[in-house]
């Protein structure tokens, strides 16, 4: 398989377990769990082949590992970003002093005036480190970088979690906590 081939299974993957089960069939549990078999039979009912060991490479090569397989690997499900009603049951944490937030310049105005906010998402995605939220940032347009005051968040009793690929989830950022990084 070519790298563009994994990066279509991903994107399937993303979009079928984050947002539109329904488009193959499939049942999330109310932990956002989908039987590894299901997922596999799914798709090659809807004409896309997709072996065991290819799903393995493409969880395991992910660079943002966005979905993780449960612990006796006979389920899988993504690591955060769903649109569709999942509980993830992450514990709060106490996040780094600051995390980041990148995001394209156009939306720099109704972030300052309204605060980062998850929209869709149950969460705010958070990147402990600059390079990774340029990465994500880069992919809405012309890259703004924002810097969170998490360590003054959290003392004034907002809440953290960090999904198991490391990204720092919050239920909103208001503005008083952004500034440009």
């Amino acid at each position: 398989m070519t790298p563009q081939d994994y990066k279509q299974i991903s994107k399937k993957l993303s979009l079928l377990l984050r947002h539109k089960p329904e488009l193959y069939h499939l049942e999330l549990d109310p932990q956002g769990w989908c039987g590894v078999d299901a997922l596999l039979a799914a798709f090659r009912k809807n004409g896309h082949p997709l072996d065991r060991m290819t799903l393995e490479a493409v969880v395991t090569q992910n660079d943002k590992q966005r979905f993780a397989f449960s612990p006796d690997g006979t389920h899988i499900r993504a690591n955060q970003g769903h649109s569709v009603a999942v509980q993830l049951e992450y514990a709060p944490q106490e996040p780094p002093a600051v995390l980041f937030h990148g995001t394209a310049t156009r939306f720099l105005g109704s972030i300052y005036e309204k605060g980062l906010l998850k929209q869709q998402r149950h969460h705010v995605h958070l990147s402990p480190d600059i390079e990774t939220a340029s990465k994500v940032g880069v992919r809405h347009g012309k890259l703004a970088l924002l810097k969170v005051d998490s360590a003054r968040m959290f003392a004034e009793g907002y809440s953290f979690f960090c999904s198991e690929n490391g990204v720092w989830l919050t239920e909103q950022v208001p503005p008083a906590y952004i500034q440009p990084a």
